[in-house]
């Protein structure tokens, strides 16, 4: 199939070179505009622009899809189908209608459930035993056109955003290829959402990537696996900054954010119901450490109270 490919990370990325390995043609691919990035804060070309430039595919970057010249620039490319994943903008109806077959897109949860920006943190946050991909027609709606294919993934206890993303990416390549076969031979079938069990995923960041100690410790535990790799749990000691990467739910009482213990096995901290052992951990300008190597260049007392200037 002639394919105009929409995506920007690494998750699409996965997308866009699984299409190419199983020879479709792929004449034009949108990504979002270079940002800034980094300590030096460059401009940094996203994952998908950067495969495309290496397969010398054409890149199209418009800062909106709304105007007329943008939705002329994929009509002309002539696709027969659209394929989006984490592409980051919205297309507008006219775009939509710029190829015979639609647009698909390549979801990571099982719609209608997880329905927006962030499904991977929000199913993470839920605490959800399930996610998985869903292939879906496009329409105007956020996330809501018929659902051509979808597969289950079973989220493991100390799953992480880095480790849910990189099988759900896997999972998706693997399912778009499938899809488009389908749709080739005439055997497509898509299913309209049900109305019952609709949840939303909108885009996070760092409020709320903030642990507030007030909240249970399984609960905070999650937040700590949500946002690994970014922007990574945050709290304070002393007023600084401190990241948490990798924590487990625990027993133990204590006013919210008091340090109950700190050794070898991590570090103790009390929350509104029960506690969270902090085993992993990063200071401003240093390296993610295990607790045991944290605390040698950093003791913390007991009684020391975190998220407290």
């Amino acid at each position: 199939m002639r394919i105009v490919f929409a995506g920007t990370p690494g998750f699409a990325e996965r997308s866009l070179a699984a299409l190419l390995a199983a020879g479709h043609e792929v004449p034009l691919v949108l990504t979002q505009p270079d940002r800034p990035a980094g300590r030096g804060m460059r401009a940094a070309q996203s994952a998908v622009k950067q495969l495309a430039v290496r397969r010398g595919i054409p890149v199209f970057q418009p800062v909106s899809l709304r105007e007329s010249a943008s939705v002329e620039v994929v009509r002309s490319a002539s696709p027969d189908v659209l394929v989006v994943a984490a592409y980051g903008m919205i297309l507008p109806e006219a775009l939509l209608g710029t190829a015979p077959l639609g647009a698909l897109n390549i979801h990571a949860s099982l719609l209608p459930r997880w329905r927006g920006a962030a499904p991977i943190q929000h199913a993470l946050l839920a605490g959800d035993r399930e996610t998985g991909v869903s292939i879906m027609r496009m329409d105007c709606g956020l996330d809501t056109g018929p659902v051509l294919a979808r597969q289950p993934v079973t989220i493991a206890e100390d799953e992480t955003a880095a480790t849910l993303h990189e099988k759900l990416a896997a999972l998706g390549a693997e399912m778009i290829v499938g899809a488009l076969r389908e749709l080739a031979a005439g055997r497509a079938v898509f299913t309209a959402q049900p109305a019952e069990g609709v949840t939303h995923a909108p885009k996070l960041g760092k409020r709320e990537a903030h642990i507030d100690w007030r909240r249970p410790g399984a609960e905070l535990a999650r937040v700590v696996r949500a946002f690994d790799p970014a922007p990574g749990a945050s709290t304070s000691i002393a007023g600084a900054p401190l990241k948490v990467w990798r924590a487990r739910p625990a027993h133990g009482e204590g006013a919210p954010g008091e340090v109950l213990r700190a050794d070898a096995l991590g570090v103790l901290v009390a929350c509104g119901a029960d506690a969270l052992e902090l085993t992993e951990l990063q200071r401003a300008g240093g390296r993610r450490l295990a607790a045991a190597e944290f605390l040698q260049g950093f003791p913390i007392a007991s009684g020391t109270r975190l998220g407290m200037a």
